[in-house]
């Protein structure tokens, strides 16, 4: 049986109608912990109590403030919970912060829900409590809660907590397990130094997993850290995974060094941005429309900041509206595709609407083209189609790129490269994924570039492999331009000569020119066999241009009628069979020195200085100070003996 995924409930509410008080009933915990809290009877801060069910699951309680002036601090403990406990006071009903944490919850998606009704002990009857019920149905119609179970509970003598705690087991059961897949992703919404250990982070788990001595990056600033310790709802743990409070001690952090909104991940993945794409709905009760570049209070996990809001496509967002925006943000802070934000007024702060990110890196848009409307469009249709853009929009990216831009685990990236693979939209080029028509484009610009040069050099084999590198853009890497080249050579577009790649039935074809200068070069060298001396000297016996010369030379060579030894000496073919022929003969398996090989050959000490030089690079010769022996020479058609010794050397 699979171990039951972690949990958080959180809860909402107006202020002092009984969430702490509900809280501390079910899990003996006191999720007040300043003497202001306790004094004054309201929670301020964010307050946590770890709750096991009878299943054994282990869940996570989040008690947010009721109070309209820490709805700031409600924000930042409510994201990234899986279940809502929405209490209401049985003796006074729905209120004012019932209605804004309801909006709250409504546009953050929560995904399931409970209704409490608390101080049931204090009801004068079952008709009372009935009318309540049925007052809050009314609100909450055409809510995510509108079907929601409601509980009546008394914190006071326990009346209902039975029932509540299964209703929590049920829904527990149905809500789907939390990605451990992905980076690690931890928003911060407490810290704080603990004598002899240091600086202790605190916050719920997104995704990922993070285990006593890992690197992990605070963001912003992006400064690399070791993880010392790891907690789990208070409790020592060798792994924290996706769903769970943690408690992080982080090696040489201060906490000055943490600002507001920060998270913990995995290094290199994340960018804080200062610009973000989004769907936004201003909600129905808004007190008014939104005007184009209008500035609101942006509330994202446990980060605020204040954006200005650019309309694409309209210059006003009436209340109830829903529309593509981008906001540009004072602070940078770090967002990913499919966030869900709060948006409040500039002043006074009241929650006016919400949204989602649909892209968290964008670039700048301008306003009423149509093209950017519906790009953005088909970018809220899934991560699918958000891969499919990251890709095309470079051309081609390689996996931790895509990581980077999605925040999405390896292997669901993979089942969606997978299925664009198969559509057609992308190719695998190695270590990276290329858009379909950036593929088609490349080989153009390839084949395109390979023809110009059989124009320009008519006598060379093919372009150097090096020259056709820097045609094509930077995002592609060295392992997918080989691999784009494997496509092109397997569909027989190209042929390749070792380092030189020709388009197919392409050969050089030298002109009446041409071939005079080709034939005056090997005759020279014919003529000099291994005497031969150094190229400039060979070639002042010439008319030629340097140019001439070079390309009738590269000819020869490539057409292996001379061997060139290094940039300065180069040889006949038929001198250079006979150099072959004097190691697999006289110099066979014994020491020889420089001098010896040059008396054999007849050559200038140069010359030979050069050949055994390349026949080292060749590995047909073994340098062992000033002597040589042969190694792995060549073989001959039927030589099965020197076949085996090589074996053996190898």
């Amino acid at each position: 049986m699979a171990p039951l995924s972690p949990l958080i409930i959180g809860t909402a509410g107006h202020v002092d109608h009984g969430k702490t008080r509900l809280i501390r009933a079910l899990t003996n915990v006191e999720t007040d912990r300043l003497v202001e809290e306790q004094k004054r009877g309201i929670s301020i801060e964010l307050g946590f109590a770890p709750f096991r069910l009878p299943s054994g699951r282990l869940a996570g309680i989040v008690d947010v403030p009721g109070h309209e002036r820490f709805i700031h601090n409600m924000l930042a403990g409510i994201g990234g919970i899986d279940l809502v406990l929405l209490v209401v006071d049985v003796t006074e009903g729905v209120m004012p912060q019932t209605r804004e944490h309801l909006q709250i919850l409504q546009l953050l998606h929560i995904p399931r829900g409970i209704i409490v009704l608390t101080k049931c002990d204090l009801a004068e009857d079952d008709d009372w409590l009935d009318l309540v019920e049925e007052e809050i149905r009314e609100e909450l119609a055409g809510t995510f809660l509108a079907e929601a179970p409601c509980c009546r509970v008394s914190a006071q003598n326990g009346d209902g907590l039975p029932e509540l705690v299964a209703a929590i087991e049920t829904i527990a059961r149905e809500l789907p397990p939390r990605d451990t897949d992905g980076p690690l992703r931890l928003p911060i919404d407490r810290h704080f130094s603990v004598a002899g250990f240091g600086t202790v982070i605190t916050g719920t788990l997104l995704s990922g997993q993070v285990s006593p001595g890992d690197t992990v990056e605070l963001l912003p600033p992006g400064e690399t850290l070791r993880v010392r310790d790891v907690q789990v709802h208070g409790k020592p743990a060798s792994r924290a995974s996706a769903g769970q409070r943690v408690a992080l001690n982080l090696a040489g952090l201060e906490r000055s060094r943490i600002p507001r909104g920060a998270i913990i991940a995995t290094p290199g993945i994340f960018e804080p941005t200062a610009r973000l794409d989004a769907r936004l709905t201003l909600l129905a009760t808004a007190p008014r429309a939104l005007k184009f570049r209008d500035p609101v209070h942006l509330h994202l996990g446990t980060a605020r900041s204040v954006g200005l809001v650019a309309l694409l496509d309209r210059d006003r967002l009436e209340p109830g509206e829903s529309a593509l925006v981008q906001i540009h943000l004072d602070r940078p802070l770090v967002a990913q595709r499919q966030d869900r934000f709060i948006i409040r007024s500039y002043s006074p702060m009241t929650t006016i609407g919400g949204g989602q990110i649909i892209d968290p890196q964008p670039a700048r848009h301008r306003r009423f083209r149509p093209e950017i409307m519906q790009e953005l469009a088909d970018l809220e249709t899934g991560e699918k189609a958000f891969l499919l853009q990251r890709i095309s929009r470079s051309g081609a990216a390689r996996l931790k790129e895509l990581e980077q831009s999605t925040g999405l685990g390896k292997e669901r990236i993979h089942n969606h490269l997978t299925a664009l693979v198969t559509d057609g939209a992308i190719v695998e080029l190695s270590d990276q994924w290329a858009d379909a028509g950036s593929v088609r484009s490349w080989q153009r610009q390839l084949c395109s570039r390979i023809e110009q040069y059989h124009l320009d050099f008519p006598l060379q084999t093919g372009i150097p492999l090096a020259a056709l590198r820097g045609t094509l853009p930077e995002a592609l890497s060295p392992k997918g331009f080989e691999a784009l080249l494997g496509r092109l050579l397997a569909s027989h577009v190209l042929v390749r000569h070792d380092d030189f790649l020709a388009l197919t039935g392409f050969a050089p074809r030298p002109d009446s020119a041409q071939q005079s200068r080709i034939d005056a070069i090997e005759a020279l060298w014919q003529e000099a066999g291994a005497e031969a001396k150094n190229n400039t000297e060979m070639l002042s016996r010439l008319t030629q241009t340097e140019v001439e010369a070079a390309e009738a030379i590269a000819f020869l060579i490539n057409s292996k009628r001379l061997v060139r030894l290094n940039a300065e000496c180069t040889l006949h073919a038929e001198a250079y069979a006979v150099a072959l022929a004097l190691l697999s003969g006289p110099f066979a398996d014994q020491e020889f020195t420089l001098a010896e090989f040059r008396d054999a050959l007849n050559s200038s000490r140069k010359m030979v200085q050069a050949l055994l030089e390349h026949f080292d690079a060749l590995k047909y010769t073994l340098r062992k100070g000033e002597v040589r022996v042969t190694w792995k020479l060549p073989l001959q058609a039927g030589d099965t003996v020197r076949y085996q010794e090589n074996q053996k050397r190898d």
